[in-house]
């Protein structure tokens, strides 16, 4: 049963809920978890889990949860995952803390896309959903939101040190999100009475002294004027202490880095970046369009015209092909594990290659000595096999790797070079990517 992972769908907001709670750990987990399953069955509907994970995964029923629980219960604890095979994705786990006083009950839960939740009824049935939770399991604090827009505010650390955010969680009123549950003591810390005049679109107060705040009518539409004016109404009212043109000014600043900028790339890299932009936070990526859209990539100068090219200088040239051939199955059997497109030496390799380096962050975490003695002769051989192969290119041999030449058209190229200023930093990854050089080679190889 294969589940469908937010991976495998367009990169994209969704929505994040966060749930503090706790639970009797004296009652059988199947009457104590009851009615938090469900509630779940009853008012998610469209996103309800088919999936449930524990050692092994298995189709969901109740059945399977109390199976999942019972082989990952140990003396502290239990973790379980639940997952869905269709759209949109879902991505939930459930934790139980027995050790704790008292014993914690957990829940993350991340649905894929936001926009699922563009309707208004399915967002009032997630309400009623949470609701139902904190009624029965007390809790300190729970939040629904955006998870861009929860990574600019700074969630969940919100500015502190994770030391001191695990000690003291959310202690006060960070944030206010598009559906909050603030358990007693955060209520008290307000005072109730300030709490329960929240201009809100809900505010209810729950009989365990917890209350329900939710901001706007719907998730999907949070950077709106309208839902914005509300959030900032909501935190400056929960906190007189700040300045409400401040608070909106600063979701407005959200609301703009969240904004969609249309991407503009160079075509002979735009297969990259576009995959780089991709692997990016979801609350990075606009502002990651937007850098490169502004900062193409140089265009390529280890060149020279044909006519200028160095002739080889080497005793014995095939012995020099063989051994640029050498070189390049190094790349291969360093990187063919995680590329296995790296043993078709293709274009399209190439940016595979790019890609990875860049997602690993090669140059920044492997020593230089080692780089430039082994990763940058092979990467370089690699880059002039693929100008052969694809490219009627014809290596030039040189006694010095860095003077060796691959004829293409009335150009000659110096992959070994590339291969050097490439490895330089992550940036120039992209700044000298193989996948722009044998694009530029390509264009002007007649």
């Amino acid at each position: 049963m294969k589940v469908l992972s937010v991976h495998d769908l367009k990169p994209e907001d969704g929505l994040r809920l966060t749930f503090d709670g706790a639970f009797d750990s004296r009652m059988a987990l199947e009457t104590e978890l009851a009615p938090f399953f469900q509630a779940l069955e009853e008012y998610s509907d469209e996103w309800m889990p088919d999936i449930v994970e524990g050692k092994r995964r298995r189709k969901y029923n109740r059945d399977a949860v109390w199976k999942s629980l019972q082989e990952q219960r140990s003396e502290r604890g239990a973790t379980i995952g639940l997952y869905r095979t269709k759209w949109p994705a879902l991505s939930m786990t459930l934790r139980l803390y027995f050790s704790t006083l008292p014993p914690k009950l957990d829940i993350l839960i991340k649905v894929q896309p936001l926009s699922f939740f563009a309707k208004a009824e399915r967002c009032q049935m997630f309400v009623e959903m949470v609701r139902a939770w904190a009624f029965r399991y007390p809790v300190s604090h729970a939040t629904t939101h955006s998870l861009a827009d929860r990574a600019l505010a700074g969630a969940p650390d919100f500015g502190r040190d994770e030391k001191t955010s695990r000690r003291n969680g959310f202690d006060k009123i960070y944030e206010v999100f598009w559906l909050n549950v603030f358990g007693p003591k955060l209520v008290e810390s307000v005072g109730r009475e300030r709490m329960l005049s929240t201009p809100a679109w809900r505010v209810e107060e729950l009989p365990n002294g917890s209350v329900l705040l939710v901001t706007w009518p719907t998730a999907t539409d949070f950077a709106s004027e309208e839902a914005r004016l509300a959030q900032a109404r909501a935190h400056a009212h929960l906190r007189p202490d700040l300045d409400f043109s401040t608070v909106l000014r600063t979701l407005h600043e959200r609301s703009a880095t969240l904004a969609l900028v249309e991407p503009r790339f160079p075509p002979d890299v735009a297969p990259l970046l576009s995959r780089v932009v991709d692997d990016v936070a979801i609350h990075e990526r606009q502002r990651k369009i937007a850098e490169f859209n502004a900062n193409p990539p140089p265009e390529p100068e280890e060149w020279r015209p044909a006519a200028a090219a160095l002739p080889s200088d080497v005793a014995d040239p095939e012995r020099a092909r063989e051994h640029y051939s050498y070189l390049a199955e190094l790349l291969v059997a360093l990187m063919h594990t995680k590329l296995p497109s790296v043993f078709e030496a293709t274009p399209e390799s190439l940016t595979d290659v790019d890609f990875q380096f860049w997602h690993e962050d090669f140059p920044g975490v492997f020593e230089r000595e080692n780089i430039d003695a082994r990763a940058v002769p092979a990467i370089g051989a690699y880059l002039g096999q693929v100008l052969v192969r694809h490219l009627g290119g014809q290596w030039i041999p040189r006694q010095k790797l860095e003077e060796t030449q691959v004829l293409v058209g009335q150009r000659v190229w110096l992959p070994f070079v590339r291969a050097w200023r490439y490895m330089r930093s992550r940036q120039s990854l992209l700044d000298s990517s193989l996948t722009q050089l044998y694009r530029v080679a390509e264009r002007h190889r007649s």
